[in-house]
């Protein structure tokens, strides 16, 4: 999970906001909510930050807070989140993000910047994520789910072959990995970024910290 600098609204989104009985179920324009979405991701799920698109096949609009649970929050933007399917119509064991977390509430929300999710989680060589905040921490295992084993195991490859690439290139200076955590955290380029790359920049940062 990274933080999600949100931009503005769909134009659509909020015209709907100001008609008489708009609901999220009413607005019609959802392909300009999915594409602002997943721009604004760079392509990455809200929560396990795997490959998502602007195809309602393989993508889902997740409210943080749940339609049902707080309706007065369903055309906020800054409710709205892009997430991948997370196992859609598999058991609930293997369910994850948005599908799993159902309308279960969150303590914290990756788009809001005071929430700074980024700060409240680490990643293990194992591909485990967690937090030193026991709410959160639950959150993340039970509510997401965020722990099953091909997350982990997704995680720990994308951290694996990193350091793999940098086994190969020898001895960096300063410079070389702060231009590398750039890259990752992609202030090089506007392009999509790779999906669990938060794991390789929570490790880059902690590395620099050693420096």
């Amino acid at each position: 999970m990274r933080n999600i600098a949100k931009g503005p609204a769909p134009l659509s989104l909020l015209q709907h906001r100001r008609a008489a009985h708009a609901g999220y179920d009413n607005y019609a324009d959802k392909q300009s909510l999915r594409d602002s979405l997943v721009a604004e991701q760079r392509g990455i799920c809200c929560f396990c930050m795997s490959r998502i698109d602007a195809d309602p096949a393989h993508l889902k609009v997740a409210h943080w807070h749940s339609q049902s649970r707080h309706p007065e929050e369903q055309l906020d933007y800054g409710n709205l989140l892009g997430a991948c399917l997370g196992g859609a119509g598999a058991a609930r064991s293997m369910q994850h993000c948005d599908t799993r977390q159902g309308d279960a509430d969150l303590s914290r929300n990756p788009a809001n910047r005071a929430h700074d999710v980024e700060s409240w989680v680490r990643f293990e060589g194992d591909g485990t994520i967690s937090s030193s905040d026991p709410v959160f921490d639950r959150e993340l295992n039970e509510v997401l789910n965020l722990n099953i084993a091909w997350l982990k195991a997704n995680r720990a490859a994308m951290l694996a072959a990193f350091k793999t690439m940098l086994d190969k290139r020898g001895h960096l200076g300063p410079e070389a990995w702060k231009q590398m955590l750039r890259d990752w955290n992609g202030e090089s380029d506007a392009g999509p970024l790779r999906p669990f790359c938060q794991v390789v920049i929570y490790w880059l940062r902690k590395r620099l910290a050693r420096e």
